[in-house]
């Protein structure tokens, strides 16, 4: 058999064995695997972001009942409407005494009221808060810390409800239904005011978004809109409870920060690997001609080069010489030695030796003769 025919042939065979033993790993997986389907929550957008009664609404809605949300109270709207039911997701001490007429006057003619206790003071661990207008005329007199109650619908798991707000203390009237008891207060009365109703309740998280779709809530919002479920318009009045921009970009902003955090902490560490004690600015350049003469005849001095330094001196003094006495320059040897120190009034000794170039590779030497010559010179 040909070489290039038994190369076709091994490569035919390993290509077959491979597919055969990815045909092996598939049905493998297909038969020890089962194909399952995941719900995965979504986030809320667009309306239900900023309303926690949107599920409540679509709800009612579904079921045949009108229902509108909106964010103030807007009595005029339902003024005239006695079947309607006003369910106010507010704090009640907001309420303008306006307001508050307006409303208890459409209860008492057969309108349905739902109200919560105030959320401001819950968190600071007082014993009692003050009660707003509105609910002392409904018979509030206290209001007491915050206590769960328990409930159990059907066949579900009995649990607690009502636990973030505040319990209620009534005086002088008879509530049509409570929920508690009176001493440790109420977490939710029903009360008769003319010809219409008033729930108060402790609080309505059981109604938001995220928890109105476990049974024993929904039964729990049924039985309270039942006195005139189906006969009117539900209004439903909230806070537009918005997460502040800050805490959008932690929660959901990550995939973004925390890259750009971990870059930031790189460079950081990079560059501190530069970082050390301060260290002294540099000097600054300067142009002090004096300066730059007296370094430079002292690098000579320490390499050696007295003569050279000597003979710049005493030629500096034959110059000034020959331009104040031109006669004295003009001489020679001992006679100018004579006339100079008639002249300058020293000794002839000392400026003979200040002229003569010969041992000033002496320290003491080359001192002693520059000292004279500037002397001299200044003398002239």
């Amino acid at each position: 058999m040909r070489p290039a025919a038994q190369k076709w042939l091994l490569g035919t065979v390993l290509a077959l064995a491979a597919a055969a033993l990815v045909a092996a790993a598939v049905a493998w997986f297909l038969h020890t695997h089962e194909r399952v389907e995941r719900q995965v929550p979504l986030p809320p957008a667009g309306e239900a972001v900023w309303n926690p009664l949107y599920a409540l609404r679509e709800t009612l809605r579904g079921d045949g009942v009108e229902a509108v949300t909106r964010q103030r109270l807007q009595p005029a709207l339902f003024a005239s409407a006695t079947d309607d039911t006003v369910l106010f997701d507010t704090d009640p001490a907001r309420l303008r005494a306006g307001e508050v007429e307006a409303l208890l006057d459409w209860v008492a003619r057969g309108g349905h009221l739902l109200l919560r206790t105030p959320r401001q003071g819950w968190f600071d661990g007082e014993d009692e808060a003050d009660v707003p207008p509105l609910l002392h005329r409904l018979g509030v007199r206290e209001l007491l810390p915050p206590g769960c109650v328990e409930l159990q619908v059907r066949d579900e798991e009995p649990h607690v409800e009502l636990c973030d707000g505040w319990r209620m203390r009534l005086e002088g009237v008879s509530p049509l239904r409570a929920w508690g008891d009176a001493q440790d207060g109420y977490a939710f009365v029903r009360l008769a005011h003319g010809r219409g109703v008033v729930d108060l309740l402790a609080d309505f998280d059981f109604l938001a978004n995220s928890r109105l779709d476990e049974a024993t809530h929904q039964a729990l919002a049924r039985q309270l809109l039942a006195p005139r479920y189906g006969r009117g318009t539900v209004h439903l009045v909230h806070d537009a409870r918005l997460d502040s921009l800050w805490w959008r970009l932690v929660r959901h902003g990550w995939p973004l920060w925390l890259p750009l955090a971990l870059l930031l902490a790189g460079w950081l560490w990079r560059r501190a690997q530069r970082f050390g004690p301060w260290l002294p600015s540099p000097a600054t350049a300067r142009r002090s001609l004096r300066e730059h003469v007296r370094a430079g005849g002292a690098l000579l001095f320490r390499h050696g080069q007295a003569p050279l330094l000597y003979d710049a001196v005493r030629e500096a003094f034959l110059a000034r010489l020959r331009r104040r006495d031109p006669a004295t320059a003009a001489l020679a040897g001992e006679a100018r030695v004579q006339a100079l120190a008639e002249r300058l009034q020293l000794p002839h000794y000392l400026v003979r030796e200040a002229l003569t170039r010969s041992g000033v590779q002496d320290r003491h030497t080359y001192f002693a003769r520059v000292r004279t010559l500037i002397q001299m010179r200044n003398r002239l």
